[in-house]
């Protein structure tokens, strides 16, 4: 079956797409006024999938988010479940009227405070995919016949900054062969390389085979971009950027300056040729995205 998703059809469509990040927390509810996602620009919110340690899982967030009215992009991880557990999630998921999920592998458990727990990965995120379109189709992995409809909008996430480009242009293709409709990129702040990307998943043949669009992330600060750079591979902050976060004073002031440069990045980034949309990456400060929205559209 096709997924029905308002995403789907602005993946279809013209219009260059805006999507958001939703981090749950360690607790029972939404823990954000739902409003904040409620302009007209956006189209949908990832709820993501334990990102930074133990929290309400992603299937609770994506159901709480389309009570609220806001159109869900249910997160997956693979690090925490077997193919039993990710087909059942899936299933639910499709029960609860998600439409849209996005297939991931997830950050190493040290990475968020989780060390002492076993990781799974009984498959990774682009076997992931395949089985969601497998699904789609009607079927589990073991051959089973569905019951009911089951139809998701299939995403996957791509680093830019990977090297070499080659490989990670192999890697893209796996994830759009397998059936990835969508891709949401890592934290985008050096647009030249950014564009070399793009142009060659363009020159791949990528062009029209998925929608790509590229992640944002508004820093808070200089000290939140120094401990990106080195704790996690997936982001690469020009020690320009850190500097211009500095020189801008005190907490606030830096808080405002990195929303100024997450800005300048969209207004960068709209109109690339093979670009869908931007993702915004919250990174847990979601009362930001609005205001960003604002300045951009």
């Amino acid at each position: 079956m096709k997924p029905d998703s308002k995403l789907a059809a602005k993946i279809s469509g013209k219009d260059f797409i805006f999507t958001a990040e939703y981090l749950p927390v360690a607790g029972t509810g939404l823990t954000i006024d739902p409003k904040i996602f409620g302009s007209a620009a956006l189209t949908a919110v990832n709820a993501a999938d334990n990102h930074y340690g133990v929290s309400m899982s992603s299937l609770a967030a994506s159901a709480a988010l389309r009570q609220a009215g806001i159109e869900p992009v249910f997160q997956i991880v693979t690090r925490d479940r077997n193919r039993i557990a990710l087909q059942s999630d899936l299933l639910g998921a499709a029960y609860l009227g998600i439409r849209n999920v996005l297939c991931l592998s997830g950050f190493h458990q040290t990475l968020i405070g989780c060390g002492e727990s076993a990781n799974v990965f009984d498959i990774d995120s682009i076997q992931l995919i395949d089985i969601v379109r497998k699904m789609n189709g009607g079927h589990l992995l073991d051959g089973t016949k569905i019951q009911g409809d089951f139809a998701m909008l299939i995403g996957a996430a791509a680093n830019p900054d990977l090297k070499p480009i080659e490989l990670n242009i192999i890697r893209l293709g796996k994830k759009i062969a397998a059936g990835a409709d969508f891709i949401q990129t890592q934290a985008v702040f050096d647009v030249d390389n950014f564009k070399a990307w793009l142009k060659a998943a363009g020159d791949a043949g990528f062009a029209g085979k998925t929608a790509i669009l590229a992640g944002v992330l508004p820093l808070k600060s200089a000290a939140q971009a120094s401990e990106l750079n080195t704790t996690h591979t997936d982001f690469v902050i020009p020690e320009t950027i850190i500097d211009r976060l500095t020189a801008a004073g005190d907490a606030g002031a830096q808080e405002k300056e990195g929303l100024k440069i997450a800005g300048e990045t969209i207004n960068k980034l709209k109109g690339l040729p093979g670009l869908k949309g931007v993702h915004i990456l919250s990174g847990g400060n979601e009362s930001r995205v609005g205001e960003l929205l604002a300045a951009v559209t």
